[in-house]
């Protein structure tokens, strides 16, 4: 007899162990809380703009190995566009200054000795001198592990931790810095293209996953939120979604792919982190000039990395607590004063919205990081996913779709026990 699994929650997380639990043989019931599946990567049309956006703007790197069979299983690899070379766009607002970061294939990085190729001002010396960085421990800050100063930290250290960790980043872990250096820069350049699904998150990573789990009999609903667990004899024995309850057979499982605040409402006793850090995405309808990079990083400005679309300017700031609060039109006119800067613009400000996430990521600090759970729970048939347990990686989707794979892994152990 096929057995079931239960999936609470409709994000990465939640999508991955289903396509890898459908393609196992299993029949995978999706339940999903809110209206629109995708959690925080999704799209949805925008009255403001009149456009399809993105409710974030997510950077895949072609190391990420998890990410990437994901697409390829749901056959949607091509919708993931980048450049054929590990190639980074900057600009330093406050010294007026453009340089394109070039990183060679290979795992011996040739790149540091060449000054067309490294950031500008900086030396192969203080490249080797983030060396501590790489083996750090997950307890360690990056504060202690490396000097958060000088040209190439404020150049790329900076930039690109405050991405990866969502945290001022001499408060952040290094152990998670270091993960992320290791599967990318370490790796050489075939690991480090950037990637963007340019079509949009829901068409490239969200609605073919659904289709690959309702072609293989599954079943993907909205507005079903599990709102309690029967437990009995160390397992799940029924799931409660509002006036409805569904009953576990001996051979099914529930995988709880749910934000860490509903996990601890559902499992009393669990712990999860605590603290969280806000992202700000902006979104403006207006075509960007003819090759204007598809993505640029931006140094001593207010934006952190502007993204062109056809269709659009978008931008990103992450650790953005400070700006959650800040008037919506006078953040609007704050950015688009940056992306006119960038862009060598001086049109007026065209329609726009902006995202606030204050809950987007986990804080990325040693404390924090100590209270992600694994997977496994202490009963049999229920397993946790999210990027917010214990990873190994800051939440990233890259760490999305393995908790998926990890909790699907666990699964299917207890098929062969």
């Amino acid at each position: 007899m096929q057995s079931t699994v239960h999936i609470a929650g409709g994000g990465i997380s939640g999508l991955a162990a289903g396509v890898r639990l459908a393609g196992a043989g299993y029949l995978v019931r999706l339940h999903e809380a809110a209206q629109q599946m995708g959690g925080r990567c999704r799209s949805y049309f925008d009255g403001a703009t009149n456009l399809t956006i993105d409710n974030g703007n997510h950077l895949v790197l072609s190391g990420n190995q998890s990410v990437l069979a994901y697409a390829r299983e749901i056959g949607s690899e091509a919708g993931l566009q980048g450049p054929p070379e590990a190639e980074f766009q900057f600009i330093d607002l406050a010294a007026d200054k453009r340089w394109t970061l070039r990183i060679n294939d290979g795992r011996v990085p040739l790149w540091v000795f060449d000054s067309a190729r490294r950031v500008p001002d900086t030396s192969p010396a203080d490249y080797f001198a983030l060396a501590p960085l790489i083996w750090a421990s997950a307890g360690t800050r990056v504060g202690d592990a490396i000097k958060c100063e000088g040209v190439l930290y404020k150049r790329l250290v900076l930039p690109l931790l405050l991405a990866a960790l969502n945290i001022d980043p001499p408060d952040g872990s290094a152990g998670l810095a270091g993960a992320i250096v290791r599967e990318t820069l370490l790796a050489g350049g075939q690991a480090c293209r950037p990637l963007i699904a340019r079509d949009g998150l829901s068409s490239v990573l969200i609605e073919p996953a659904i289709d690959y789990i309702r072609a293989r009999g599954g079943s993907v609903d909205v507005g079903h939120e599990v709102r309690h667990l029967t437990m009995a004899n160390g397992k799940v024995t029924e799931l409660a979604l509002g006036d409805q309850t569904i009953a576990l057979g001996p051979g099914d499982a529930v995988v709880m792919a749910v934000p860490p605040r509903s996990a601890a409402a559902l499992l009393p006793g669990l712990t999860v982190p605590t603290r969280f850090r806000a992202i700000v995405n902006a979104h403006f309808r207006f075509v960007p000039p003819p090759h204007h990079p598809p993505m640029i990083g931006v140094v001593n400005g207010l934006i952190e990395w502007l993204f062109a679309f056809p269709d659009r300017f978008s931008i990103t700031i992450s650790g953005g607590d400070r700006l959650v609060d800040m008037p919506r039109e006078e953040l609007a006119r704050a950015i688009w004063k940056d992306i006119c800067a960038v862009a060598g613009l001086t049109a007026e400000m065209p329609a726009w919205q902006i995202v606030r996430e204050r809950r987007a990521t986990f804080e990325a600090s040693p404390e924090q990081n100590a209270l992600r759970p694994g997977a496994v729970t202490a009963w049999k048939n229920l397993f946790l996913a999210g990027d917010w347990t214990d990873t190994g990686l800051p939440a990233t989707i890259e760490g999305s779709v393995r908790s998926g794979n990890r909790a699907a892994d666990h699964v299917l152990k207890t098929r062969s026990i």
